[in-house]
């Protein structure tokens, strides 16, 4: 199947060659070009440039693009999307004066979400994240990554783990799963998280590596939950078992997430709304991808992540979602472009840099997706007509994405 996109106003993150992510002043450059062509092959990206060479030749399919952009469809590197139920009765408490942290505490969060979760089925898990899955495909995204987190006992993990996998068989986007057993600490190991700790590492883990069930290892690494103790001995053993790190930190404190995530060259460290100076600097040199989740700052009303602080200091970042029940029940990247640039002061070029070449890098994925490059998968995004770039992150109620295209083929 070989398809020609004509007439593009503009093309959006071009690049001649892979690059793994793009960091402090070069983020403020996304490559385009003006008046172009893009050809499709087989669901590969396999020509493109200005419209005066767009090659003649027999095609599949030609798509008119006069006044629309042609972007890579988001890469979105940290979600939850699949969960059991919802928690909108604590978003009614939030309106009420409680805390994210009271509400916790009262057992709700995310142990709410996981004795829900137990208690569902995983065929019924399975056809509720189809659900979101399908959604967020059509909002624009073309690889996710899928944490567990919601089961938090061993069997619950694996069925949360096991949806993940068939989504994997039975979608076509890009999807990455990561093993977030540290997620929580379950009630029945309220008072002897030593257990729970051991259950994670001698069970879990060993568990999930013999099914072949995740490409990460996650830790939510914060007061109250797990400790840098605890995160650098759950990260130390997963690796044993091929798991990469990927970890939370700095979410509502700074306890020193960020130094153990850079110790075990974790692939990314996400959330990072409180950042020290010492955490900046722990990052510089490093390949590790500082990640935001600007939806889950907007919805808890928490600090933002200060990505002028982090950019300007010479590092990456990419953008995500977040997309959970409880803190960010939105899988919408196209809000998050938008509000990276309304909240974070994100220029509309560093938020897609951010949202696709430094998305697809926090998932491992940046030979494949990202970037308009030649041999990379045909996950697309064509705009609705529309003046500028800018307009994607100006227009924050509206949707601009007018078609959505995975692996070169139009997603109905």
């Amino acid at each position: 199947m070989k398809i020609l996109f004509k007439n593009i106003k503009e093309l959006l993150q071009v690049r001649t060659e892979t690059v793994p992510f793009v960091a402090g002043q070069d983020m403020k450059t996304l490559p385009t070009i003006k008046e172009a062509f893009l050809i499709v092959d087989n669901g590969l990206i396999a020509d493109f440039g200005t419209m005066n060479e767009c090659p003649e030749g027999d095609f599949n399919q030609v798509i008119d693009c006069t006044g629309k952009m042609v972007l890579p469809a988001w890469c979105d590197s940290h979600t939850h999307l699949v969960y059991a139920g919802n928690r909108e009765s604590e978003f009614v408490d939030r309106i009420h004066g409680l805390t994210y942290e009271e509400i916790a505490n009262r057992g709700g969060g995310i142990l709410n979400s996981a004795k829900v979760l137990q208690e569902t089925s995983e065929n019924d898990l399975y056809d509720q994240s189809k659900v979101r899955l399908e959604e967020v495909i059509r909002l624009g995204t073309g690889a996710v990554e899928i944490k567990s987190g919601y089961g938090l006992t061993v069997e619950a993990e694996l069925k949360m783990l096991r949806v993940i996998k068939r989504l994997q068989e039975n979608y076509p986007v890009e999807i990455k799963a990561t093993l977030l057993g540290a997620h929580a600490i379950p009630a029945a190991y309220r008072q002897n998280k030593e257990a729970f700790l051991d259950m994670v590492i001698n069970e879990l883990i060993p568990k999930v590596a013999e099914e072949n069930l995740a490409d990460y290892i996650d830790v939510f690494c914060e007061t109250g939950y797990f400790s840098v103790d605890d995160t650098d001995r759950i990260l130390e053993v997963g690796k044993q078992y091929g798991l990469i790190p990927k970890i939370h930190v700095n979410q509502f404190t700074a306890i020193g997430g960020v130094q153990v995530g850079v110790k075990h060259k974790a692939l990314s460290v996400d959330h990072l709304e409180e950042m020290r100076d010492e955490d900046i600097e722990t990052l510089k040199g490093t390949q590790t991808m500082p990640v935001a989740l600007p939806g889950c700052s907007f919805f808890l009303g928490i600090p933002y992540t200060p990505a002028r602080k982090l950019m300007d200091a010479g590092l990456p970042l990419a953008l995500a979602t977040d997309y959970n029940p409880g803190s960010a029940p939105s899988g919408n990247m196209n809000f998050v472009v938008s509000a990276a640039c309304v909240k974070m002061s994100m220029t509309p070029e560093e938020a897609i840099n951010a949202a696709t070449v430094n998305g697809a890098y926090a998932m491992g994925l940046q030979n494949k997706v990202g970037s308009i490059t030649k041999g990379k998968l045909a996950n697309l995004i064509v705009t609705k007509p529309i003046n500028s770039y800018g307009f994607i992150p100006y227009a924050f109620g509206d949707n601009q994405v007018e078609t959505v295209f995975i692996r070169g083929e139009a997603i109905k």
